[in-house]
């Protein structure tokens, strides 16, 4: 049996599983359809990130209005970037944040040669320059709420 007769044969046994999986595969509905205790479940975390935090409460709200203001494209790649970046491993996360920290208050021009610049550097004058110039630490995530004492 050659080989295009063998993919032919399995491509035809394999259908029905595929289309069977298809259809078992959950469908999520949109918001508007969903009960209030689905609702409830998704909506908790944000709740308790918002109660616990007040100091944050006025940076979430931003955030939250910037988000909506977004282009559709701008917000898949803001996605992706938090992908790329929990993919990331922990030293290219390190260099990540040196870098931006770096360049954030640099004029465009600057910027540009800055980059230019790291791109011809050896890994070694890389990190001589990381020693040089470490990240500040990332930001520690807020502790939970503590339970009041029972009396």
């Amino acid at each position: 049996m050659n080989r295009l007769t063998t993919v032919s044969l399995l491509a035809l046994v394999l259908s029905p599983a595929l289309a069977w999986a298809q259809q078992t595969s959950p469908q999520y509905p949109e918001w508007d359809k969903l009960s209030p205790a689905q609702r409830e479940v998704l909506l908790a975390p944000l709740r308790d990130r918002w109660n616990s935090n007040p100091d944050e409460r006025a940076r979430m709200f931003e955030r939250a209005q910037r988000w909506q203001q977004m282009p559709a494209e701008q917000r898949q790649r803001a996605r992706e970037g938090l992908r790329r970046w929990e993919q990331m491993p922990e030293d290219q996360r390190q260099q990540a944040r040196a870098l931006f920290h770096a360049v954030r208050g640099m004029d465009p021009q600057a910027r540009r040669a800055f980059l230019q610049q790291w791109q011809q550097m050896t890994p070694q004058q890389r990190a001589d320059w990381m020693h040089t110039h470490p990240a500040p630490p990332p930001p520690t995530p807020p502790a939970p709420p503590s339970a009041p004492a029972k009396p």
